[in-house]
């Protein structure tokens, strides 16, 4: 069974699949009710794809609000009503009165978080305010963080903790730019994107540090669509906005947005 299973996912993902089917066999067969840590998208369709199998077993989730990227999941036995269930998410609000407070970036609050010897997983959505931010985190850890986080890029700040019903959301920004491309294969957009060179672009996505769609992609000339969401270890993440037609050379009209 497991074996079978391990053929429609990457080979990197078989860690995150295995603890994911032994949570659906567990809701399914003693009942048990597993409240997971923060999931990306793909971790989310690999859990629902695996809890579809067994017909006793649901699935809920949550990440603070309706258009979350990252969510925790409750996976319990069909009979459970978990629209009540409490998904433990807590605000972590972070102020200052640093004038250069407000230059702070979302990778300023995810490294100090981080550094305090945070998992990614027990961090949700982070929401740069105009006068703020609130990251959504694991209720589990929220105190640890309200007495330690005293510093976002050396800026002093202040913390507190609310409820995720007063969580003020913002939505990513995007640098947009148009590009023209021979192809719609991966390195190539890729290249563009990140200005490099096409030799230096094989190198990350062949060492496995490039993922579309949050799945891990190897393969430089696979083709992107509308839609799809780019990411480079350490060079950021893309959007593929929009397909915009052809060129009288045949080369390929495309809108891009760069998470910024």
């Amino acid at each position: 069974m497991r074996t079978a299973i391990y053929e429609h996912f990457h080979p990197d993902e078989r860690e995150f699949v295995d603890r994911a089917w032994e949570w659906v066999v567990h809701a399914s067969e003693h009942h048990e009710h597993k409240l997971t840590d923060f999931l990306d998208p793909r971790q989310a369709f690999i859990l629902t794809t695996l809890a579809a199998r067994r017909d006793n077993v649901q699935i809920r989730l949550d990440g603070g609000f309706d258009g979350a990227e990252r969510k925790r999941a409750l996976v319990a036995p069909d009979y459970a009503y978990l629209v009540d269930e409490d998904m433990g998410l807590t605000v972590l609000s972070v102020t200052s009165a640093d004038q250069k407070f407000v230059q702070l970036e979302h990778g300023d609050y995810m490294g100090a978080i981080l550094n305090l010897g945070m998992k990614r997983a027990k961090i949700g959505d982070i929401h740069v305010l105009d006068d703020g931010c609130h990251t959504v985190v694991a209720s589990e850890i929220s105190s640890f963080l309200d007495t330690q986080l005293h510093q976002v890029h050396r800026i002093q700040v202040m913390t507190e903790l609310l409820p995720i019903s007063s969580l003020r959301t913002k939505e990513n920004k995007l640098e947009l730019s148009d590009l023209t491309v021979a192809s719609l294969r991966l390195d190539g957009i890729a290249s563009d994107v990140y200005r490099l060179s096409r030799s230096k672009i094989l190198v990350p996505i062949k060492a496995g540090r490039c993922r579309v769609n949050w799945k891990v992609e190897e393969n430089p000339s696979a083709p992107l669509k509308e839609g799809d969401v780019i990411s480079l270890q350490g060079f950021g993440r893309f959007k593929v906005l929009e397909l915009d037609g052809i060129t009288k050379k045949g080369r390929y009209r495309l809108k891009i947005g760069k998470f910024v």
